[in-house]
């Protein structure tokens, strides 16, 4: 008999490579990133990333969509967490962009920034995916019961944190960051 303890599977190849090639975009950017690389970073030889992965730019698109698909499933569970009725979307947007648990917002607008920030840098196409999420999220906002403006402007708001996270244009203070979600907090008790 043996007394071995049964380990889960460690990611796939795709999986790491894609781990990779954001680590290495996170530290150095794309310009940073090389095939070789991004093959090393991953444990996996250049032909078994080509296997997965043609190039750079099907690597880079395939980052995207991955990210992509993450702000998809993410936005929908946080909505599945609001209580049914109108608003139910921009209250997910505000829980979403100002976050239930400390640091959790900042690491995951640090991943997705340095990722679109780069791939922005190297073709505006590759962001099409993202681009895709968001207009979804606003069609949703767009018929989720408000007044006009109401969840436009909760997007808004927290789309302009986002932005001011990822330019380091300015850091809110705790107080600040409470006031800005009670006010907006406000615009969905306004609501019918």
């Amino acid at each position: 008999m043996s007394l071995a303890v049964a380990h889960p599977p460690g990611p796939d190849a795709r999986t790491r490579i894609l781990d990779a090639t954001e680590a290495i975009i996170r530290a150095r950017g794309v310009a940073g990133l090389t095939l070789e690389a991004a093959a090393k970073e991953a444990g996996v030889s250049k032909g078994g990333l080509l296997y997965h992965f043609a190039g750079k730019e099907t690597l880079l698109h395939a980052l995207l969509g991955r990210m992509a698909e993450w702000m998809r499933q993410d936005f929908a569970a946080t909505v599945e967490r609001q209580p049914e009725g109108p608003g139910r979307i921009a209250r997910a947007m505000l829980d979403w962009g100002f976050g239930a648990a400390p640091g959790v917002v900042d690491e995951r607008c640090d991943r997705a920034a340095a990722v679109f920030l780069a791939c922005f840098h190297h073709d505006p196409a590759l962001l099409d995916p993202a681009r895709a999420v968001v207009a979804e999220i606003r069609a949703a906002i767009a018929t989720d019961g408000l007044p006009p403006g109401h969840g436009q402007v909760i997007m808004a708001a927290t789309d302009g944190l986002f932005m001011a996270r990822i330019f380091n244009l300015y850091t809110p203070s705790p107080a600040e960051l409470g006031a800005m979600h009670a006010t907006l907090a406000r615009l969905l008790e306004t609501s019918p």
